[in-house]
C-alpha cells in the first residue's frame, strides 16, 4: 500500500509540472508542422510559424 501510494506521488508531481503541461500543448503542434513542411512552396514558411508558436508556449511560466 505505501509503494502505491509513492507511486501515486511521484505521478502527481511529474505529470503536475509546467514543463509537462507544456509538452502536451507542444508536441501535437510540432508534429502537424513536421507534416505540413513536406508540402510544396509553403510549408517550410508554415513550419517556421507553428515552431515559433511552439517555442513561445514552452517558455510560459507555469
Amino acid at each position: 500500500m505505501k509503494f502505491y501510494k509513492l507511486g501515486l506521488a511521484v505521478f502527481l508531481v511529474v505529470s503536475l509540472s509546467g514543463c509537462f503541461l507544456t509538452k502536451i500543448v507542444t508536441v501535437p503542434m510540432r508534429i502537424v508542422g513536421a507534416v505540413v513542411s513536406v508540402v510544396p512552396v509553403i510549408g517550410n514558411s508554415v513550419d517556421k510559424s507553428i515552431e515559433g508558436v511552439a517555442d513561445a508556449v514552452d517558455d510560459i511560466p507555469l
